[in-house]
């Protein structure tokens, strides 16, 4: 029995705000942005959006396609949680209107918890192969305006579904796994911006990178040379070509330094416009190889899958043949045009007014068909249009 991901499918936030008038407000080099970090845009949400509504609308082309059936489990993976007690997912289950018998549960730990939801999921297909598991992840990553994390901001939901005998991605039982107590990136219960030690986190991720590979090697994995593409996480896209590099150095590659070209293509075309969406960058990553990249049927795909704080996890798996006639992606590229882009002052505005306090309604600006509009009596409330 092979077991993987059966369908997957994405949604991103509503503005759109160019790096390029953040550094012309800076008066810098828009390079530094375009080429520094590979980013020329982040996803900005909306008064009215928030990572449930992107989930929502990153899952229902999923249940349309899918249906219900068989879905008795719901992991949502986020560090943007919206309740210090209900998880994200009881609010989904309740828009998109999934039956009662289902379990759902929240996971956290940085940017990685999407893997360790879907290594979740493969266990309970295991064990019971009839059922199937929607996988969230969806997350708005927010820094402080004027901090050295700023740019790379954004915000997206990828949306998996687990299954047995899957049509996209059949995922090998070897993981490698890498754990270390560090302060790398972090974020307190009363801050709503993370807070992170840019250089020290670059090096966190590398050294990660190289446990969790070597685990990986001793634990049976695949050879360096079987792999056609590795997906990374990518807090900012030129993160992957490190990563890359690093990879390449450590498995003995000869062209280290030229081994993200084709390792890499394909994989950074959404996280370059939408920014850093923490734990569904990864997945994102994926989705861009799917949807822009050359058809891989049979070829053998690497996920190094990186949390601060740090948890990682390497693991492969063999894209299905056919797997093409399953994407969506004109979807994707019309949402991302369908953003409305936004000036510097509304960047800083928006910015600001993301914490209130007590009560209050949301503008209706979502061209999603589910809305967050407020809180009464600090309960959210949710819409469907």
């Amino acid at each position: 029995m092979t077991i993987g991901i059966h369908d997957i499918s994405a949604a991103t936030g509503g503005l759109v705000f160019a790096l390029a008038d953040l550094a012309d407000h800076e008066g810098i080099d828009v390079g530094k942005y375009h080429r520094g970090i590979g980013q020329t845009e982040m996803s900005v949400l909306t008064d009215d959006e928030d990572i449930v509504t992107m989930a929502a609308r990153a899952a229902t082309p999923i249940l349309e396609r899918h249906g219900v059936d068989g879905i008795r489990t719901v992991v949502f993976a986020t560090e943007s949680g919206i309740d210090q007690s209900k998880a994200a997912g009881v609010f989904l289950h309740g828009v998109l209107g999934l039956p009662h018998e289902v379990r759902v549960v929240e996971l956290k730990e940085a940017c990685y918890s999407a893997t360790a939801a879907i290594q979740f999921a493969l266990g309970i297909v295991a064990r019971r192969p009839e059922e199937r598991v929607l996988v969230i992840a969806s997350d708005n990553a927010r820094y402080e305006l004027d901090s050295s994390g700023e740019a790379t901001q954004g915000a997206a939901a990828v949306a998996m579904l687990i299954s047995a005998s899957p049509a996209v991605l059949e995922i090998e039982p070897v993981s490698g796994l890498w754990t270390d107590d560090v302060m790398d990136f972090w974020r307190p219960n009363d801050r709503s911006t993370a807070l992170v030690d840019g250089r020290y986190s670059v090096a966190v991720y590398l050294d990660s990178l190289e446990g969790a590979w070597k685990d990986y090697q001793s634990q049976g994995g695949a050879a360096y040379e079987s792999f056609a593409r590795v997906c990374y996480h990518q807090p900012f896209t030129r993160m992957a070509v490190k990563a890359q590099q690093r990879l390449a150095r450590i498995a003995g590659d000869a062209d280290a330094a030229g081994a993200d070209t084709e390792h890499l293509a394909g994989t950074t075309i959404y996280n370059t416009r939408i920014g850093n969406s923490y734990t569904a960058s990864i997945y994102l990553a994926f989705l861009s190889l799917l949807d822009n990249g050359p058809d891989l049927s049979g070829e053998r795909i690497g996920f190094f899958s990186y949390g601060s704080g740090a948890v990682s996890e390497f693991f492969a798996g063999v894209l299905v043949p056919g797997y093409k006639q399953q994407l969506r992606p004109e979807s994707m590229e019309r949402m991302l045009e369908a953003r409305r882009p936004i000036d510097y002052t509304e960047y800083r505005r928006r910015h600001v007014e993301f914490d209130r306090p007590g009560d209050f309604e949301t503008v209706d600006e979502t061209l999603g068909a589910v809305r967050f509009a407020g809180t009464t009596d600090l309960k959210r409330q949710y819409e469907r249009r």
